[in-house]
């Protein structure tokens, strides 16, 4: 066996993968095969490159029985990750509801594994970010919460999962503004900083036109962050200023609308795969005057590192991530007067830019708008939705949509997220609630066109918080559906709050989630007023500051002409 041991290392490493397949699978015997022979195996299966149900599948079969053959050893370690991260690419691969049913399957067992031997597994810092991503999948983000702050416990300071730790606790209200600065500012100790000598020397010179670069990832298809960046692409004074993209895609990713926004502007640079010191010389090189980043901390590919190293002598956090990045080199974050009072200005590492209205504005949606009858009169019944990733939805959210549910009768809540997730946990809340057979969970994998279609059906949708909806709001209300929507405490949780005051809907704004619930119940129980609601909103939405673009853009590039002067 020692010698065969020693082929197979051989042949892992000249990556002879079928070949190793091909022995393990034929010549030696079930009985032969240690936890490290199969940890080669699933490997190589995954490495020879064929992505399909069946090789994931048997590679998740060889890192399980690797797993269980071994206790407390770093093969067993290695093989329990292993089964987790594949367990995930299977999820992703196929999202059929068959394929789910089966990693589901999966799931339950691999966190039985950790729960038997959770003080082992625990300590080690990539275990615990895999299973992070199962309970991700599952929507369990109390338990995302958990480990994320064990790992920042620990002191696992990692750039990528202090990001994290920040981002998923934006869904409930455990923290205060205070904290977001907090942690932001344990991110920007913990982000490496370059030698001088590798990057090139901002250079800062006064030209005829000043330059404007936009990084982000997330310039893609039928993105959220593309209609809210259309809008000031397609309304910039072309004799002022020079505009440069900088993507972070794979080129499938693209559509006409992202080819279209490319040919609008100077210069498009695809940086996906370069690594970060050459973005940063790549927009020093540019001399970009102005950076606008689009992620903030939601760059779990670590771009935060450009902003960090000052990939610009202005540098700007927009649109991406509502709050602060806690960053010095990061200048200004754009937000508006509803979003950030001016006795909370401490509260953000960045100098704030107040928009006049609104702090983005929605290109609009290239569908015939046509006034909807409220559904209710042809159903005999209300239907409420959320659109909204289901991560937003925490356990007070739960609780007060139930409320309402138990309290207009007969109505219906529709939940349909843009991200695929497993929704037993969900259900089981709910169900908990009293209220499940008044809920429908909607199928992820839609056409845009079929998803904008589904707001026909909704007569009231229902805004999560603190964590609000931004796009799902917008799209929402250019279909003539009113939002209701809450209060918050800061900049992301008062979203929902600036784009109702910017509507004229105040009215549709609640206090807390006693007002929230009392503001469903009033629109089901008066009708004209609910029919009168939705006209006024389909009437007046086009001509508000939500979807005004030339007055947001004028402003918009006034401010930062403003700025590049001072």
């Amino acid at each position: 066996m020692q010698t065969k041991t020693v082929d197979i290392v051989k042949l892992f490493k000249e990556k002879k993968y079928s070949k190793i397949i091909s022995i393990f699978d034929n010549i030696i015997p079930e009985n032969q095969k240690n936890s490290r022979a199969l940890i080669y195996l699933g490997v190589s299966r995954i490495l020879k490159g064929e992505h399909s149900n069946k090789n994931f599948l048997l590679a998740i079969n060889d890192f399980k029985k690797a797993t269980l053959k071994e206790k407390r050893t770093r093969n067993s370690l290695e093989a329990f990750k292993n089964f987790i991260e594949v367990s995930v690419l299977l999820f992703k691969h196929d999202r059929s509801t068959e394929n789910h049913q089966i990693v589901h399957k999966f799931f339950k067992e691999i966190l039985s594994i950790y729960d038997q031997d959770k003080d082992f597994f625990s300590k080690d810092e990539f275990l615990l970010l895999s299973l992070i991503k199962v309970h991700t999948i599952l929507n369990d983000l109390d338990k995302v919460r958990e480990y994320y702050g064990e790992l920042i416990k620990n002191k696992f300071y990692r750039p990528k999962t202090i990001c994290a730790f920040i981002y998923n606790n934006c869904f409930v209200n455990n923290w205060k503004q205070e904290d977001y600065l907090k942690y932001g500012r344990l991110l920007s100790k913990n982000i490496e900083i370059y030698e001088s000598e590798k990057l090139k020397p901002i250079i800062k010179i006064k030209n005829k036109k000043i330059k404007i670069g936009f990084l982000s990832s997330d310039i893609k298809s039928k993105h959220s962050i593309i209609y809210f960046l259309k809008t000031v692409i397609d309304n910039y004074n072309k004799d002022k200023f020079e505009i440069y993209l900088y993507t972070n895609n794979i080129k499938a990713s693209e559509d006409e609308t992202i080819r279209t926004i490319k040919s609008s502007v100077n210069r498009n640079y695809d940086i996906y795969g370069m690594n970060n010191l050459d973005i940063i010389n790549l927009i020093r090189g540019n001399k970009v005057d102005i950076l606008i980043d689009l992620m903030g901390i939601t760059s779990l590919d670590t771009k935060v590192q450009v902003l960090k190293n000052r990939a610009a002598p202005i540098q700007i956090v927009w649109c991406g991530y509502c709050n602060t990045t806690g960053i010095e080199e990061v200048d200004y974050i754009i937000s508006d007067p509803n979003l950030v009072y001016d006795s909370e200005l401490n509260l953000y590492q960045e100098k704030i830019i107040f928009m006049p209205k609104i702090w983005n504005c929605h290109s609009g949606l290239d569908v015939k708008r046509t006034f909807n009858e409220p559904p209710f009169l042809k159903n005999g019944f209300v239907t409420f939705a959320s659109f909204n990733n289901f991560s937003k939805i925490n356990n007070s959210v739960i609780e007060t949509w139930s409320k309402i549910l138990k309290e207009v009768k007969n109505s219906k809540l529709i939940l349909k997220s843009s991200l695929p997730r497993i929704t037993d946990i969900l259900s089981e809340k709910f169900q908990n609630q009293g209220v499940l057979s008044s809920v429908e969970f909607m199928n992820t994998k839609t056409n845009f066109e079929d998803h904008i279609n589904l707001y026909k059906k909704i007569d009231i949708a229902l805004d999560t918080f603190p964590y609000n909806g931004v796009t799902t709001s917008f799209e929402s209300i250019w279909m003539g559906v009113p939002v209701i929507t809450m209060k918050g405490y800061n900049f992301n949780s008062r979203c929902g709050e600036s784009i109702n005051k910017n509507l004229d809907m105040e009215f549709l704004i609640a206090e807390n989630e006693i007002q929230y619930i009392a503001k469903a119940e009033e629109l089901c129980e008066d009708k004209d007023k609910l029919t009168n609601i939705r006209k006024k909103i389909f009437d007046q939405a086009v001509s508000s500051s939500l979807f005004d673009t030339k007055s947001f853009s004028y402003d918009f590039f006034k401010t930062l002409e403003t700025i590049y002067n001072k």
